[in-house]
């Protein structure tokens, strides 16, 4: 298991991590399977954003004299009430719900307490300049939470968040299918089921949103990096083809600043899927070969960072030179510390030969050699 900085809160998360929802369904033994299993792989990061009793007590039963090992994500803003989920922003229920997930979970503290489930930006202000974040701060300096996170699936919301320097990690939904619709504060647009007439590559909000997460050093862990599972059928998926677990979880950490992608797991040979990815060849991690062939695709002349180009005959990681270029141009001067990550690079612009032998394996139609010109020019 590979295991990634997120952002500056110091953490070094499994870049595999466990989304724990799907375990609402299952039995106490089966959770203890499915975490156990987790375990012997070497996932550090669970997410628990639900509120049911159940669920949360058989986590903590399964994490039971292993609470250092985990990172948790625990909501602030996700309760339990009349026997269902409702989300708020009453200080009162909000801590009674908190209270309740560390005594089930069996812990005195949360790794990440996340502000829950924030897609509106009217929301994410009376949040951040009222009681609400307040509150969190509050848990913060206790030492009851160790940082303060954010979940949206709003690429807006994300985005302010990212910017606040009050936000130190950011839960965000990213896969293929979500990046290429534009930011929405309603979230029923994320998961409609025809998206043939909106497939225009990735939307600019959401690629700039990465960039801004990496240059401001604020971690995104991943949500719905499967988008539900529709991504594994031709039928449901908007490229008409199917991918793969291994090329879902590539594509999402390709993004700029994603330390984990956190998967649903019903039983252990899901976790077994899933971090096949670490042992996966680079034939299976492609993702890019696949959309580019898809009845259904609209990501032509864009960098998605997915290493296609490679073997470069300079050596250069083109990939990064791209990167780097990226979150350089969205600033009036190019920071010290992109130059001197560009002038560390064994390779760089610089060193193209103009052979195009990159140009030719990638699949998007990138002009790669005018690429590294730009990057080199930039950074001098």
């Amino acid at each position: 298991m590979r295991y990634r900085a997120l952002g500056k809160t110091g953490l070094k998360v499994s870049e595999i991590g466990l989304g724990a929802e799907w375990l609402e369904r299952h039995s106490a033994r089966e959770v203890s399977e499915v975490i156990l299993h987790c375990e012997e792989a070497g996932i550090n990061i669970l997410d628990c954003w639900m509120s049911e009793p159940n669920v949360r007590s058989n986590i903590g039963a399964a994490i039971k004299g292993r609470r250092e090992r985990w990172i948790i994500q625990g909501h602030l803003g996700s309760t339990w009430q009349g026997g269902q989920y409702v989300k708020t922003r009453d200080i009162e229920q909000a801590a009674a719900a908190f209270d309740d997930l560390l005594k089930r979970l069996g812990t005195d503290y949360i790794d990440l307490g996340m502000i829950h489930f924030v897609d509106e930006e009217e929301e994410f202000h009376r949040i951040m300049e009222g009681e609400f974040y307040a509150y969190a701060g509050e848990l913060k300096e206790k030492g009851t939470i160790r940082h303060i996170g954010m979940s949206t699936h709003n690429p807006a919301v994300a985005k302010m968040a990212a910017e606040s320097g009050r936000i130190e990690m950011i839960l965000f939904s990213i896969n293929p299918a979500f990046d290429m619709l534009p930011a929405s504060e309603d979230i029923t647009e994320y998961f409609k089921e025809d998206y043939e007439e909106e497939l225009g590559g990735i939307a600019p909000e959401r690629a700039e949103l990465y960039k801004i997460c990496e240059k401001n050093g604020v971690g995104i862990t991943v949500m719905k990096g499967y988008a539900g599972g529709r991504l594994f059928s031709a039928e449901t998926s908007p490229f008409k083809t199917a991918l793969t677990p291994v090329q879902c979880l590539h594509y999402a950490l390709t993004r700029p600043a994603v330390a984990s992608v956190l998967a649903g797991y019903d039983t252990p040979e899901h976790v077994d899927q899933a971090v096949a990815y670490e042992t996966a060849s680079e034939e299976e991690k492609d993702y890019a070969t696949v959309l580019a062939n898809a009845p259904a695709h609209a990501y032509y002349g864009q960098c998605t960072y997915c290493g296609h180009c490679a073997p470069c005959p300079s050596g250069i990681d083109i990939a990064m030179v791209n990167k780097l270029y990226d979150l350089a141009v969205m600033q009036p001067e190019v920071p010290a510390s992109l130059k001197a990550h560009y002038d560390g690079l064994s390779a760089n612009g610089g060193d193209c030969v103009e052979c195009k032998s990159c140009e030719a394996n990638c699949p998007f139609g990138v002009v790669i050699t005018e690429k590294m010109k730009k990057a080199e020019i930039l950074f001098r």
